[in-house]
């Protein structure tokens, strides 16, 4: 009844006039108000699926690598076997076919991209940045690695070898940063404040540890 309201008064339920909604949004309202009306979803599933989507975020990736860094058993399993790791975490990545975590050493870094499209491990990092989806970047991060890295302030010294791995619909892949040095006293809640979203595809490390005042 509220949505018919909102609809009779030319607003969305959230309050929006829907004269200032793109067309895009007001069909994806027209679809849900039919489905609503024909009973084929309720408000509650659209709420869960929204609410489901909106908790894959990057900070999923940022819990499985502070959990490896301060526990080595996990981090042998989450090599091993990725989504069964994310399971312990509670997160779900059942929809990645396969899903492959890449360690990154002192010797080793790791570059993702998709030079097709944007394939993206979405349940473990949410929505891709509009960079990694972007042509420049996904033509360039195979020809260049290094200097693209570089854009991004990671100047990786000639003496460590980049490899570069190409998403597709059947393979997402996420980088394990090496720890940052000075990090041992870290919790691990403070830990995950250090892994950035960009790490975890692998144009930058980790931010540095933060010293304390007066040090």
């Amino acid at each position: 009844m509220a949505d018919h309201v909102a609809a009779q008064a030319g607003e969305s339920e959230h309050g929006h006039p829907r004269h200032e909604l793109s067309a895009y949004a007001r069909r994806v309202y027209a679809i849900r108000d039919i489905l609503l009306e024909k009973g084929i979803l309720t408000g509650e599933e659209i709420q869960a699926q929204i609410e489901y989507i909106e908790a894959r975020t990057p900070a999923n990736g940022a819990r499985l690598v502070a959990r490896a860094w301060v526990d080595p058993e996990f981090k042998k399993r989450l090599l091993a076997d990725p989504k069964a790791a994310c399971s312990e975490m509670g997160i779900d990545a059942t929809s990645l076919n396969e899903f492959v975590v890449l360690e990154n050493t002192e010797k080793v870094r790791h570059l993702v991209v998709c030079t097709l499209c944007s394939c993206y491990p979405r349940p473990i990092l949410g929505r891709p940045p509009d960079w990694y989806k972007s042509f420049n970047y996904r033509a360039r991060a195979v020809n260049d690695p290094r200097g693209v890295m570089r854009e991004f302030g990671n100047d990786v010294p000639d003496a460590v070898e980049i490899r570069v791995h190409d998403s597709t619909a059947d393979m997402r892949y996420l980088v394990l940063p090496v720890r940052p040095k000075g990090t041992e006293s870290l919790s691990e809640e403070e830990l995950q404040k250090l892994v950035v979203r960009d790490s975890l595809i692998g144009v930058v490390d980790p931010l540095p540890a933060v010293p304390e005042q007066g040090v």
